[in-house]
């Protein structure tokens, strides 16, 4: 009877390329706020708008009865499985395990943002998490916010027309910039790459652009507030790694909420909250005992396991590029 092993699960270095990689590609996994988890549920509680009152000398205190709710993260697991034939790791100069690794890395960071920026669903199969977007299109009554109000849409033809784009950029962050959730030094945009030539045919009214491309290791920045390009921040129905291609065809023919639309969403980052369970991590089944025995096969299981909550639906704001 083969020998039965059971190896450890190795976390990945920080300074390891598979991280490097990870961080380079994930703008959840660069700039969300870390929660460290020690168990798959942990909770916060989120209160509603609270006011305050003047309070003269000797009268009582007026109460708070503002609605008191939560922001649950729940972690959720994103792996896989590689078996590599024994001769290949032998024969290969290159370090196959490692390949396998960064490959993973690259799947993992852009479907970590999808699920999190842009899945159309609540809550389901194939979707882990409650999504930026679809929290910005559903009203919540617990935190008095109206389903879409923060949510705006630009079509092909208008960004195309002669000075297009400008107002609708301009109004996506406005609606950040005049609410509570707004601070200046911590706000940033994330946008899908599709933005980039967008952002190089729009100027000011003065002819200014509004976007600077950093040198240099400076941001890329768009009416000053710093650029984080995302992959995974396009509309899709269920969290993936390869989001659909942007939708083409007749003005009108892919309205809001179509695969494929790519997004741009202004926030401050504090309120993207990332559950931090266990990994990035590792283990080797090496093809020599155990399951993989018989056939020389050794298998490289690759796992992260996170979760994922929009802190307030007000503290972001979403355009969505239509047909």
């Amino acid at each position: 009877m083969a020998r039965q092993t059971y190896e450890a699960w190795i976390p990945v270095d920080y300074d390891n390329n598979v991280w490097h990689s990870i961080r380079r590609t994930s703008v959840i996994e660069s700039v969300a706020k870390r929660f460290p988890m020690v168990s798959d549920t942990k909770s916060f509680p989120r209160s509603g708008d609270m006011t305050v009152d003047i309070v003269p000398k000797g009268t009582a205190y007026g109460e708070d009865v503002s609605t008191t709710a939560e922001v649950v993260l729940q972690s959720k697991k994103f792996g896989r499985a590689v078996r590599i034939a024994e001769e290949d790791i032998n024969d290969n100069v290159i370090d196959l395990l490692e390949t396998k690794k960064l490959d993973w890395a690259s799947a993992y960071a852009k479907l970590l943002d999808n699920a999190c920026l842009g899945v159309n669903a609540p809550i389901g199969a194939g979707v882990p998490f409650t999504s930026v977007y679809q929290a910005v299109k559903t009203t919540d009554a617990t935190v008095n916010y109206t389903g879409g109000a923060n949510m705006s849409v630009v079509t092909a033809a208008q960004l195309a027309a002669a000075g297009g784009g400008y107002s609708q950029l301009s109004n996506v962050l406005s609606t950040v910039e005049s609410s509570d959730f707004f601070d200046e030094s911590n706000a940033i945009v994330i946008a899908h790459p599709y933005w980039k030539g967008v952002f190089r045919s729009i100027t000011s009214t003065t002819g200014e652009p509004l976007f600077v491309e950093g040198l240099a290791g400076t941001p890329d920045t768009l009416f000053g507030y710093s650029v984080k390009w995302a992959r995974g921040a396009k509309v899709s129905a269920t969290a993936t790694s390869s989001p659909a291609a942007t939708p083409s065809g007749a003005a009108g023919s892919a309205p809001a909420g179509t695969a494929g639309n790519p997004l741009l969403i202004v926030c401050d980052p504090s309120y993207l909250m990332l559950g931090i369970r266990s990994g990035p991590e590792s283990v080797v089944i090496p093809g020599r005992d155990g399951v993989s025995a018989l056939t020389d096969e050794t298998i490289l299981k690759i796992r992260s396991r996170r979760a994922f909550a929009p802190a307030w639906p007000q503290a972001f704001s979403i355009l969505e590029r239509t047909v």
